[in-house]
């Protein structure tokens, strides 16, 4: 697989790889509320990007970025519950997700 050069680019892959991930989660009370927390999450950090990349002053620019991380932290926080929680299986996972 070949990894796109363009940040914005990367974090629709990121989404997408999210959304392809979901239906993987038990749909138990508490897979489907973080099922849900982490599609928000996860969704939002390319939104939040391309907000970014059109912001009015260096500060907004700031401000937005840091949104973002803020969103990609939350959302490997919900996939690090799921894991713990065996709600979701580890197979085909980044390495990234499994550190900790």
């Amino acid at each position: 697989m070949k990894i796109p050069d363009d940040l914005s680019e990367r974090l629709e892959g990121y989404a997408a790889e999210v959304i392809k991930r979901i239906p993987g989660i038990q749909r138990t009370f508490a897979g489907r509320h973080i099922a849900g927390q982490l599609i928000r999450s996860a969704t939002s950090v390319g939104a939040n990007y391309e907000e970014a990349c059109r912001a009015e002053s260096r500060q907004d620019f700031i401000h937005k970025l840091q949104i973002v991380l803020k969103e990609l932290r939350e959302s490997l926080f919900w996939i690090r519950v799921s894991l713990r929680a065996d709600l979701v299986a580890m197979e085909g996972l980044s390495p990234a997700f499994k550190r900790r």
